[in-house]
């Protein structure tokens, strides 16, 4: 066998192999995004009924450990940590410099940058590879069809059965590319939906947690 057709089976073979890695990766990252926002939807529904059913701040803060999971327990968690070192570090450290109200709705929001930032983990991924893999399995297809030209020329024959077979062949490559960015894609959009979908829940929960705040500063210079 000629040295360009066997590097070119080579290559051809690495693209196939290449897809698949796609798909595995693909599957991977729905798995475990379906599994991430549901376990993120039920953590804030729990977490949300018992905040709000607390009497006040201190009995939200003391909430047991299996009704403080999730993304709005996690801010919930950086507001209570703000507000305890602020009334320890008042006039101490720049840190607590200037309106009390900005100051917590800036750490409140850093936090829900991070729980969105983890929300977004894997999006990418998803969104590289819905569109670079039919541009692989293309590149598959012209070395494959490529590779088919010099087989049927080796052949010396140009009859419809031996061209048909090795094109067909060829064309696999576009197809596997295709299969596997269309669930890439589809996916793609539906998870960056549900970010925004709890990014909305995460912002009206921080403008809760600084009004009730501020109520409860305000009651307490009463």
């Amino acid at each position: 066998m000629p040295d360009h057709i066997a590097m070119a089976e080579v290559i051809i073979d690495g693209t196939l192999y290449t897809l698949l890695a796609f798909s595995v990766a693909t599957w991977t990252v729905i798995l475990f995004k379906i599994w991430e926002f549901t376990r993120n939807s039920f953590y804030n529904r729990a977490f949300n009924k018992a905040f709000w059913d607390a009497a006040d701040l201190e009995q939200a803060k003391a909430l047991p450990a299996e009704a403080a999971k999730g993304p709005q327990a996690r801010i919930a968690q950086q507001g209570f940590a703000w507000l305890d070192e602020s009334r320890q570090s008042v006039g101490k450290s720049l840190k607590y410099r200037g309106v009390p109200a900005e100051l917590l709705e800036h750490s409140l929001l850093v936090q829900m940058q991070k729980e969105q930032h983890t929300m977004e983990s894997g999006l990418t991924m998803l969104a590289s590879i819905g569109s670079t893999a039919p541009f692989v399995g293309l590149f598959g297809t012209v070395l494959g069809i490529m590779h088919a030209m010099h087989q049927i020329t080796a052949s010396g024959s140009t009859s419809l059965d031996v061209v048909a077979g090795p094109i067909g062949d060829a064309l696999v490559a576009t197809a596997i590319g295709i299969a596997v960015a269309v669930p890439s894609v589809l996916a793609y959009n539906f998870f960056l939906r549900r970010v925004k979908q709890q990014r909305a829940g995460l912002e009206n929960f921080v403008v809760s947690f600084m009004h009730i705040a501020s109520s409860s500063n305000a009651s307490g210079k009463e």
